[in-house]
């Protein structure tokens, strides 16, 4: 009888862990405030980064996923945004942003990433770099740190989506463009939402038939054989962990500047040509996202790090 009860709860605990990502899915929706890309903008740096994978670091990457993402990492790249408001997550809130000092439109390390009580790293460049330091220096061990090592997977490919979307590295008077109210042609909106999702869910309406594969195959052709094949280099060229996530954050605030903030004022309709002129920047940064993670996991897999 014992054994029975013992097996029982198993099977409960089972279902608990698979509902997991519901029950944050529903906490997720109804916090105030959020600040990410969309999970369409996730899914996509996920895929992307999954499928670049060499057969080595695929069998890694799907050793570290639970076994109810059966193999997709990008079926759970939004998990950071779905348990940061969860009691023992909400240290991890600071870690999706940065605050950089207004109009400056540069970012420092040493002065820009802290959460608002001045703890150092604290930002979503500290995030890249510890995230990336626990896939490096982690080997095969116990279950509880292989456990670690999935939440450092999970992370790492969410934040490095976060640091390449211009408006996480924004100012900090209008909370990287939360604070500014536009209206998206018909609908009321603001800018960080208007970067996080209204232009690619815009994109995917009038280019792509809402059809999220038809996105992925775009974004990958100009990857493989596209605009962007002879950048890929470039993109993944950077001398250590510091300089990586410093790389990343600056372009994201140049952009922020250039393309983001740019001409908009407070109350604005953006319609036409502030959604033609941006989607491309949205697209390679998307694509970007992906093709940095690649390049950590793949280097650690061939090193035996993970």
């Amino acid at each position: 009888m014992e054994v029975n009860h013992i097996e029982e709860l198993k099977r409960v605990m089972v279902s608990i862990v698979r509902l997991l990502p519901v029950l944050a899915a529903l906490v997720v929706a109804t916090a105030p405030g959020a600040r990410s890309w969309s999970k369409e903008g996730h899914i996509l740096t996920c895929r992307i980064a999954q499928t670049l994978l060499d057969d080595g670091a695929a069998e890694v990457v799907h050793n570290l996923l639970p076994d109810y993402a059966d193999g997709d990492l990008s079926s759970l790249c939004v998990w950071p945004d779905q348990i940061r408001h969860w009691y023992r997550f909400r240290w991890t809130s600071p870690l999706h942003f940065i605050d950089t000092p207004d109009s400056a439109c540069t970012f420092d390390y040493s002065r820009d990433c802290h959460d608002l009580n001045g703890a150092e790293d604290m930002c979503v460049a500290g995030a890249v770099r510890n995230f990336t330091s626990q896939l490096m220096h982690y080997h095969h061990g116990s279950s509880d740190r292989r456990y670690n090592l999935t939440e450092a997977l999970l992370f790492l490919s969410h934040f490095m989506g976060d640091i390449h979307q211009p408006m996480h590295v924004g100012f900090s008077d209008d909370k990287g463009g939360n604070s500014i109210q536009v209206r998206w042609f018909r609908h009321k909106s603001n800018l960080h939402h208007v970067w996080d999702r209204e232009i690619i869910l815009t994109a995917l309406a009038d280019y792509y038939d809402k059809n999220l594969d038809l996105f992925l195959g775009d974004l990958q052709k100009n990857l493989t054989k596209g605009i962007w094949s002879d950048d890929i280099s470039s993109w993944r060229t950077c001398d250590n962990l510091l300089s990586c996530s410093t790389k990343y954050a600056t372009e994201s605030i140049d952009l922020a500047c250039k393309w983001g903030y740019n001409g908009v004022t407070q109350g604005e309709t953006l319609a036409d040509e502030y959604f033609e002129s941006r989607m491309p920047v949205v697209m390679k940064r998307i694509a970007q996202g992906g093709v940095s993670p690649n390049n950590t996991i793949q280097n650690d897999a061939k090193k035996g790090y993970i």
